[in-house]
């Protein structure tokens, strides 16, 4: 009980510090407000005046002489000279905007967790494995559930919109991922290396001896086809709420790399930071990944190659970095976005006729004031694919050591075994001991291991699809 005990004051110090010290230390903050970025500022209504080549009215007292009590809006030609004006953002200017308090706390709230688990992986590093519960399992747990809190709150965005179809676009995206979902689980292991079925076959072992006591084994083929639906269902949610982050990340990459051209260095760790996705892809199948790494012919035989538990911890490791290479690109692709304002008012200067004043000051505030959603719709699935990792980690069984395999995790012990109940016990918590050994039993590690590396897959692929069909639409269905 001191490894829990140590672990519960880190928590009270964790949750007190990151109260405290969030309006003054916040990582989110600083990520946005640190000065490197800059926004366009919307042309004043005097300059749009000039512009217009109208004398601008001296003030409402002398309209309402005149008789100009119902004024026409202000008409601008679009292929006026426009001229933006650039100011860094700061803290004042983020303040105001939309689920910003939402974006803050949620990223802190992330870096917290990371935080809180490194230092538990420190602290039983050093006092060597013990049969205690890890907290940090509890943060991140509750950072996955908020990275799906964040997904909805920003998919709901498009759902309210009436016109545009951004609706459309996400159902119709759903039930695509739907059935690749279910085709994914049909691949055997040789080829996808996930683990559902170990996990799964571990599952059905623990539940049976229960379910036939009761009469019920003929729900065994049941349980295992509800896990695999429910996987499907969840994929296909992941895939809908992922489907606009990675549209707006094709167009982000493609501006960025824009930005960007003279620098070589910059634009590698962009190009390497999108193609990430299918980095995590190739992990898990096994010709590409193990099979090329163990069998491929070398000209000096007596090379080493990394055992099994070795090639299992540099999987972790690559998932790490690459969580690492996207978030420090996080910059050059949000300013990428706010350079849009520039963009969209120079694509009035290929149009004819005239617009109206408001519109123009409107295309420029609106990227400004979304930044905040295009920020999250860009660390959400980053924060989730890490916390996913560490969770795999810790849950799996695995080891950060790149050296020996670790500890062979025992075998799936069966139900009548994991729980013993006294009989001085009430009936209450006879129960309760019950349910905790049936779930102690269900949620094997091989399970987790399953579940997780099916949860990282699958994020990637949805972030691979969705980018890639993103890069498609701009460059050539957005130019159309």
């Amino acid at each position: 009980m001191a490894v829990l005990g140590v672990q519960l004051v880190v928590t009270l110090f964790t949750a007190t510090l990151m109260h405290r010290l969030a309006p003054h230390c916040s990582f989110a903050r600083w990520l946005l407000c640190n000065g490197s970025l800059f926004r366009y500022v919307h042309p004043s209504e005097e300059d749009l005046w000039v512009l217009a080549g109208k004398p601008r009215p001296r003030g409402r007292k002398e309209r309402w002489a005149n008789g100009l009590r119902d004024e026409k809006p202000l008409l601008v030609p679009r292929d006026a000279p426009f001229q933006l004006a650039t100011c860094p953002l700061t803290a004042v200017d983020v303040l105001v905007l939309r689920f910003f308090l939402e974006y803050q706390w949620f990223v802190d709230f992330a870096v917290y967790s990371v935080g809180v688990y490194l230092f538990t992986e420190a602290y039983y590093a050093v006092l060597g494995p013990v049969q205690e519960a890890n907290i940090a399992v509890f943060w991140c747990l509750l950072t996955l559930a908020f990275s799906l809190k964040v997904f909805l709150m920003v998919t709901r965005l498009y759902f309210s919109a009436r016109e545009g179809g951004e609706r459309s676009v996400c159902l119709t995206f759903a039930f695509l991922v739907l059935l690749l979902a279910m085709l994914v689980q049909v691949v055997r292991e040789e080829t996808l290396e996930l683990g559902l079925e170990p996990g799964l076959a571990s599952v059905i072992q623990n539940l049976e001896p229960v379910l036939k006591k009761e009469g019920w084994d003929w729900a065994l083929p049941g349980v295992k086809l509800a896990v695999r639906l429910g996987l499907a269902v969840l994929g296909s949610l992941l895939g809908a709420f992922l489907i606009f982050p990675g549209l707006r990340l094709a167009q982000t990459h493609q501006d960025a790399l824009t930005l960007n051209a003279d620098r070589p260095l910059l634009q590698l760790l962009l190009h390497t930071s999108f193609l990430s996705p299918l980095c995590t892809l190739w992990l898990w199948t096994k010709p590409v990944a193990r099979d090329l790494l163990y069998q491929a012919p070398m000209k000096n035989a007596t090379t080493s190659l990394p055992s099994e538990g070795a090639f299992d911890s540099l999987r972790l490791w690559a998932l790490v970095v690459l969580c690492l290479l996207r978030l420090a690109v996080t910059r050059p692709h949000l300013q990428a976005y706010l350079c849009l304002a520039k963009a969209r008012v120079e694509q009035l200067r290929k149009e004819a006729g005239r617009i109206e004043a408001r519109e123009i000051q409107q295309r420029v505030v609106r990227v400004y004031c979304y930044v905040t959603v295009v920020s999250l719709q860009y660390l959400t699935p980053l924060i989730l694919t890490l916390h996913c990792t560490l969770l795999l980690k810790t849950l799996g069984g695995y080891s950060w050591a790149l050296g020996p395999a670790p500890t062979p995790l025992a075998p799936p012990q069966s139900s009548d075994t994991l729980v013993s109940v006294d009989p001085a016990e009430d009936e209450a918590q006879r129960t309760a001991a019950q349910v905790a050994g049936v779930l102690g039993s269900l949620l094997t590690p091989l399970f987790l291991r399953g579940v997780l590396a099916y949860l990282i897959w699958w994020t990637a692929a949805c972030q691979l699809l969705s980018s890639l069909f993103g890069l498609y639409f701009h460059r050539h269905l957005a130019a159309a």
